[in-house]
């Protein structure tokens, strides 16, 4: 079911945000799809370290994923080797309803470094076609070992230009 009457926002992600988004994250699903987990995705002091670090950085666009007035989730461009990558994570209860791609597209308007990647598991289906409808190409694979599956799996690199 799509829903298509919803208040999404995007604002720019505050410490205040990070204790809702650690919750997210231990989602044993959601990790599972993401697979390139933290080592311990348990450990909440790692993340708000690693948050405060991120939230800091120019280089880092943090945004909180809004839903009529609640935190639904997060999207963020980082560099990684010298390339913009994307990310995002939407909290479970609020999967198949559009949001990731509306987040996604209203997110591409207000962060314009191009090109700009998104990497997603071989088999997560739902984000590999959130970025298609948001005009990113599959460009490659790769192989990575996913702390969120303890196994090495496929990933495939999309490219927006």
């Amino acid at each position: 079911m799509t829903t298509h009457h919803f208040d999404l926002r995007l604002r720019r992600t505050e410490i205040a945000d990070l204790d809702t988004l650690f919750e997210f994250q231990l989602d044993k699903k959601g990790g599972y799809l993401a697979a390139f987990m933290p080592e311990d995705p348990t450990d909440k002091t790692a993340y708000i370290d690693k948050y405060h670090k991120l939230l800091n950085d120019p280089a880092v666009n943090n945004q909180t994923i809004m839903l009529n007035d609640k935190i639904v989730g997060s999207i963020a461009k980082f560099v990684m080797f010298g390339d913009n990558e994307l990310t995002y994570w939407i909290d479970k209860q609020f999967w198949g309803k559009g949001i990731a791609t509306s987040a996604l597209k209203k997110f591409m308007t207000i962060e314009h470094s191009r090109p700009i990647f998104g990497r997603v598991a071989f088999d997560n289906f739902g984000s590999q076609k959130v970025l298609e409808k948001c005009g990113f190409v599959k460009v490659g694979t790769n192989k990575g070992f996913a702390n969120a599956r303890q196994t090495e799996i496929e990933e495939f690199i999309y490219k927006l230009t």
